[in-house]
């Protein structure tokens, strides 16, 4: 008598769904990093460094680009969702320390999405001026809520072609560069100018912290590992080709934004590239170019904050399956296969610090908000980013095959320096940015809480 051992294709499936190819990856890298920050938050940059600028931006992608081959060593030992707090987790087997990572990537994660959700409406503002800008930004984390509850497929589809217009966007501000600097109207001196009270070594510093968040988003795709068809062949060369594509058009862009418009306008205007497309040099309408050219912002800071959103309940689902934080947080959908209920939270969260973070403002707080969660986001991440490279190098020849992706260790120590570096200066800089980040992380507390409280009881009682 046979055997039938043929799979039941009809059995549900369990957990995430392996459907991301290497090509899809490297656009969400790519896309994810470029959106990030070179819209939002290039004016801040130049305000803080003057005309040489560009060299803050790229010191911020070396620091960051380095910090990216620890991710994809662990990656590729650990091809799994959750991203930093597993990999903590699985060197150092300290729950509450692995807790503690989880909510700093979730609460640098909601930041971000926050900056960038403000800096979608002060785009969408220059295209349409009538809603209040809250509402835009509330709005926007919706629909992104709803496309990734859809699905991780069509999620990074969508996020590849978002990816292709960004870099349209980008290429624009390079053309006018060209075409500036082919009229003879370039001042090369511009791009060695430091247009600040502070000594040139403090002021790069200060402008690395701002522009570091322009390189964040390249953790993001960590948490997309378990759903990436063959990680350790996809995964480092997607990670380390997009950072290098993005190092190098941020780089450009940064030197072409500082020849056509000078780092007082750029760091004067709440849509800094905008400025640089008004100074009127294609042979276009200017109405039709700003117009645009606002849309493909739009667009670009569109395809970053939905990688924030896809992030966020993977963090969670993945550190749910690791006992981490409560349960409920690995519900799937049963059809579209999405974690629901991390989602939903997620939304929440992001919602709430809107809310909170515009009131701020209104009520005199002199607060700029997009600056105010750009920060917190970098002394977050810049936390986890140390933690990384340190399990990285305390799980060195653990769990390793010959496919594993293996980073330079002379590299990682550097790696540990920079952010180690940045860290303590940006805190030291703005203490307050600490009590921000305190406030998101005691979000978190009560996820722990819960866990301790419930968690272990509700898996003891199951193992009865």
């Amino acid at each position: 008598m046979s055997v039938d051992t043929a799979p039941d294709r009809s059995a549900p499936r369990e957990g995430l769904t392996r459907s991301i190819t290497g090509r899809l990856l490297f656009f969400y890298v790519l896309g994810d990093v470029l959106g990030s920050g070179i819209y939002v938050l290039i004016g801040s940059v130049a305000g803080e460094v003057g005309g040489a600028f560009w060299i803050a931006v790229g010191v911020g992608v070396s620091v960051a680009a380095i910090t990216g081959l620890a991710y994809a060593e662990l990656a590729t030992k650990y091809p799994k969702a959750a991203g930093a707090a597993l990999y903590v987790h699985r060197a150092f087997g300290n729950r509450p320390l692995a807790f503690l990572v989880t909510v700093c990537f979730l609460s640098s994660s909601f930041a971000a999405a926050g900056s960038l959700s403000i800096g979608f409406a002060n785009y969408f503002l220059e295209l349409w001026d009538v809603p209040p800008a809250l509402l835009v930004a509330l709005l926007f984390v919706l629909v992104l809520t709803v496309v990734n509850f859809i699905g991780i497929t069509e999620s990074v589809v969508a996020n590849m072609v978002m990816t292709f217009v960004e870099v349209a966007g980008l290429a624009i501000v390079l053309i006018i560069g060209v075409v500036f600097v082919s009229r003879g109207d370039a001042d090369f001196g511009r791009l060695v100018e430091f247009e600040t009270s502070r000594t040139p070594i403090f002021a790069i510093v200060a402008g690395v912290a701002l522009a570091f968040f322009a390189m964040t988003g390249f953790e993001n795709v960590a948490n997309v590992a378990e759903e990436t068809i063959d990680p350790h062949r996809a995964y480092p060369r997607a990670l380390i080709g997009g950072m290098v594509a993005a190092g190098v058009i941020y780089v450009l862009v940064a030197i072409s934004a500082s020849l056509v418009v000078g780092a007082k306008d750029l760091a004067a205007s709440d849509a800094a590239l905008l400025e640089v497309v008004r100074a009127d040099l294609l042979p276009i309408p200017l109405t039709v170019m700003t117009t645009l050219f606002a849309i493909i912002a739009c667009i670009a800071i569109t395809n970053t904050t939905l990688v924030a959103v896809v992030t966020q309940p993977r963090i969670l689902y993945g550190m749910a399956q690791e006992d981490v934080v409560p349960g409920v947080f690995a519900k799937l959908h049963p059809r579209r296969r999405s974690p629901w209920v991390g989602l939903i939270f997620s939304s929440l969260v992001v919602a709430a610090l809107l809310v909170i973070g515009t009131l701020v403002v209104e009520l005199g707080g002199g607060l700029d908000l997009i600056a105010r969660l750009a920060t917190v986001t970098v002394v977050l991440l810049l936390f986890i980013y140390g933690l990384v490279i340190a399990a990285a190098m305390r799980l060195s020849g653990q769990d390793e095959s010959e496919r594993t992706f293996r980073a330079p260790r002379w590299l990682l120590v550097l790696g540990l320096l920079g952010n180690a570096v940045l860290l303590v200066y940006v805190v030291v800089d703005d203490p307050t940015s600490v009590l921000w980040c305190a406030g998101l992380v005691a979000v978190g507390g009560v996820l722990f809480l819960v866990e301790a409280l419930f968690g272990r009881r509700d898996r003891g009682r199951s193992a009865l």
